[in-house]
């Protein structure tokens, strides 16, 4: 267990976090995955770690661990545990949940990618116009729900989004707190739904 300090201003101050290293998922095949991902999206294979050990955790567990480089110089890798298994999907959480996000550069480029995916025989949804962000979703041969993205707005609107962003969250955590309560003595069967609906426009499309 991690000593905790008494006094918590004693603690150095955040370092920098200045972009994603790299996530990490299961792979079911290593080349399997390095066609989809370096022969289809163009993202080159940069760095392969094998072992017959994990190092964080020092239990038996061979693996091949494969980077693929993106342009900002971050990866998104796989372990291929040499068993031809995939992940299983989570049993409380949807499909669309869990995902990636990559940003290309422009909406062509975004419609672009789509027609090469689809020649590929991948099926692809969108594009979907998020408001701030239009975007395509697809998933990788492992079952990973991956989404490319083309941003709308500038700085200044984000930034001005940022300034909304804390006060929303505090909101929806006090309901939730509320509905957390109204749960355990047995007054609250739905889930809480959030404070506003930022995306009417697609209320009961099919």
């Amino acid at each position: 267990m991690a000593a905790v300090l008494e006094d918590p201003h004693a603690l150095p101050a955040p370092a920098p976090i200045h972009q994603l290293h790299h996530y990490a998922y299961r792979a079911k095949d290593a080349e399997e995955t390095r066609h989809f991902y370096e022969d289809i999206l163009g993202l080159p294979l940069y760095h392969i770690i094998q072992s017959d050990y994990v190092p964080s955790t020092g239990e038996y567990c061979p693996y091949t661990h494969f980077f693929f480089r993106l342009q900002d110089g971050s990866f998104i890798a796989f372990f291929d545990l040499g068993d031809d298994e995939a992940a299983l999907p989570s049993a409380n959480t949807p499909a669309w949940v869990n995902h990636i996000s990559f940003r290309v550069d422009s909406q062509q480029a975004l419609h672009d990618m789509k027609a090469r995916l689809e020649a590929n025989g991948v099926d692809v949804l969108g594009v979907t116009d998020h408001h701030i962000f239009h975007s395509i979703y697809f998933f990788d041969p492992n079952g990973v729900r991956l989404e490319l993205t083309a941003q709308l707005a500038d700085e200044f609107q984000m930034l001005q989004e940022s300034k909304t962003a804390h006060a929303r969250l505090a909101e929806w955590t006090a309901r939730k707190e509320q509905w957390r309560k109204d749960r355990a003595a047995g007054k609250a069967a739905e889930s809480l739904k959030p404070q506003q609906n930022d995306r009417p426009e697609v209320a009961g499309r099919k």
